[in-house]
């Protein structure tokens, strides 16, 4: 059977076969709808990869390696200073591969593979280590899935992409309360020991899967597309290209990391995120959290999944909702005012009850990143280098926020952690404060494009997603 070209056909002589093109135009919905379909379930496979990485309070953990004061506060930290200094050369590394599915699986066994640690300040050098592998993946990512899906699809994917670190958070305990209570002491080794060797083989896996599942760029031949999908995969970033006025200048070097540093949206929006990511600190703390209610460690770690499950299930609708009516800001506004919600709560009383339903409404803060991610990846779209480099920066600001974040939650603040509580709140209003002049930026820029466009007669050219 013959496959018919969807970008239409040009007869020897170069003239325009327009039966070809209305049939292509029939065609593209079905082929779309298959090729995004191909698309979903391989990215959905990155889900995986995040549900591997968990990070939790451990028993024996501290013990173990003798860790006083705020040296487990450091551990945690430390691994973000490597996530800071990587991820903007990594992204503008990756972009001018052929094969990014190779390098980002490497990365990720790379981080698997470092998993046995035998003091404190053992484990701080294999955490700062750990943070320049780790890095890589995140960013790298999220510029993969620009580089195959519209502005109005990023959103919904990004938030499946997160999902799997909600996913983490809700299950990770369980899992961790499985390991913790039946392998402690097997073979001369903790509890904690056993996580990390587990999670760690069972990431080798996945990432060695992952090589010839996850996507490379459109322009990359695959065996997995048709003809048909792969000329469309093409043809619908030609088209979204165009649809933002992309130059190619800054496609063949390293202009477009210039071009990201020097422009102030990128700094202005990366510090919003940086606050964002501050208020959500709670989260690497949450079995913590769940445990000043006073029940076994067992049940504190089991109570952790209910609010991260309904959380990651919120993510999705805010994200789809968003990438419908094409609204960001409101989007991102939404979730961090339920978070508020949940701090306030959380501060008034120590009522077990209200307590547990507090850590429900502050598990609505992965939809506020969501959109917040898909707001800078939609505004930063003149060329795949600045993108790339937006990216990068904008997550390198919001991953030092869990440098400065992981001391918002010192144990002799607990068990009620007001003054955490507290320094979250704030944050999280400076967040919605610089989301909304950033807004009032974007509308201004809109309202110019139209006013120049009535003057000169042109027609209706990009706009910014507010």
């Amino acid at each position: 059977m013959s496959v018919r070209p969807l970008l239409g056909s040009v007869d020897c002589g170069s003239r325009y076969d327009a039966t070809s093109s209305r049939r292509n135009d029939i065609d593209r919905p079905i082929v779309e709808k298959r090729l995004l379909r191909k698309l979903d379930l391989r990215m959905a496979f990155l889900v995986l990869i995040y549900i591997m990485n968990i990070v939790t309070r451990l028993r024996g953990f501290e013990e173990d390696l003798g860790m006083t004061g705020n040296q487990f506060n450091t551990l945690i930290s430390i691994l973000y200073v490597g996530y800071f200094l990587t991820q903007a050369p990594s992204n503008m590394i990756l972009r001018r591969m052929k094969r990014p599915s190779l390098y980002l699986s490497s990365c990720v066994i790379a981080w698997a593979a470092i998993t046995s640690v035998h003091g404190y300040h053992a484990a701080l050098i294999l955490r700062f280590l750990l943070g320049f592998v780790e890095a890589t993946f995140f960013p790298g990512v999220v510029f993969l899935l620009s580089r195959w899906y519209k502005r109005n699809e990023l959103g919904l994917r990004i938030a499946v992409l997160l999902c799997g670190n909600s996913v983490s958070n809700a299950f990770g305990p369980l899992i961790a309360s499985g390991i913790l209570g039946s392998l402690d002491g097997t073979l001369g080794f903790s509890a904690w020991r056993w996580l990390f060797f587990v999670e760690g083989a069972l990431t080798i896996v996945v990432a060695v899967s992952a090589i010839w599942i996850l996507p490379d760029f459109p322009s990359t031949p695959c065996v997995w597309l048709s003809p048909d999908e792969q000329t469309l995969a093409k043809r619908r970033m030609e088209e979204e290209a165009a649809a933002i006025g992309h130059e190619n200048k800054s496609e063949e070097n390293f202009s477009g990391l210039a071009e990201a540093f020097m422009d102030w949206r990128v700094w202005w929006l990366g510090v919003a995120v940086h606050l964002l990511v501050c208020s959500a600190s709670f989260s690497i703390f949450f079995p913590t959290l769940s445990a000043t209610m006073g029940y076994s460690a067992t049940a504190s770690l089991l109570l952790c999944a209910p609010p991260w499950i309904l959380g990651t299930a919120t993510s999705f609708v805010v994200a789809r909702h968003s990438d419908v009516t094409g609204d960001r800001f409101w989007h991102i506004v939404g979730p961090l005012l339920v978070c508020i919600v949940g701090f306030t709560m959380a501060i008034s009383t120590m009522n077990t009850a209200v307590r547990y339903l507090s850590l429900f409404f502050m598990a609505q803060s992965p939809a506020a990143y969501v959109v917040c991610l898909t707001w800078a990846i939609n505004t930063f779209s003149q060329s795949q280098s600045k993108r790339a480099a937006a990216i990068a920066l904008i997550n390198s600001m919001a991953t030092a926020g869990f440098i400065d974040s992981s001391y918002f939650w010192p144990s002799n603040w607990g068990p009620s952690y007001v003054n955490s509580y507290l320094i979250c709140i704030s944050t999280s209003v400076l967040c919605i404060v610089m989301c909304w002049v950033f807004r009032g930026h974007l509308s201004r820029c809109n309202e110019a494009a139209e006013a120049e466009e009535n003057v000169l007669g042109l027609p209706k050219g990009f706009r910014y997603l507010l």
